[in-house]
């Protein structure tokens, strides 16, 4: 490898804020708080993820768009690590990412702090009309990760990421 060729653990970054989530792909999987770690040396960049729950069906397609996108780095190798031990948590969604999910209608998941309680979902913020005065419809969306809701004032109805 030459001098100029050395990769920044930034470049290495900005390059997995192009994998899009596969089931968001507004959502890189940056913003969605997927990866957890990275080792950047000068033969191989390491890229730790953690999936968002442990049988994700999805995991093997963001490896591998991992590994496709880091392939047009000048590095030798790429490893993808999928880490179990470290829970994935809505938390760990970026601002961008929340933005984005509004943007595409969805309310996105509220932050807590400590142990989740279920109250929290009890009102959610339209990404309609920006009201809190909003009814839960369902806990299950269309997706297991999703809750719908109703807008008591622009009258619309949207799906809420869950929390987790």
């Amino acid at each position: 490898m030459r001098a100029m060729d050395v990769i920044t653990t930034d470049a290495v970054w900005a390059a997995l804020e192009q994998v899009h989530d596969p089931e968001i792909p507004a959502l890189s999987i940056v913003d969605m708080g997927i990866v957890t770690a990275l080792d950047v040396t000068p033969d191989c960049i390491t890229v730790t993820i953690t999936p968002t729950f442990v049988g994700c069906p999805a995991l093997e397609m963001i490896k591998d768009a991992i590994r496709t996108r880091l392939a047009d780095l000048p590095i030798e190798r790429v490893e993808v690590v999928v880490d179990y031990s470290t829970p994935w948590s809505t938390n760990r969604m970026t601002e961008r990412g929340r933005a984005a999910l509004a943007s595409l209608g969805f309310a996105p998941p509220p932050r807590f702090d400590g142990e989740f309680e279920p109250e929290i979902l009890l009102n959610a913020k339209c990404p309609n009309c920006g009201s809190t005065n909003t009814t839960l419809q369902s806990p299950f969306g269309p997706a297991l990760c999703r809750a719908i809701y109703y807008c008591n004032d622009c009258r619309q109805a949207f799906e809420q990421f869950k929390p987790l």
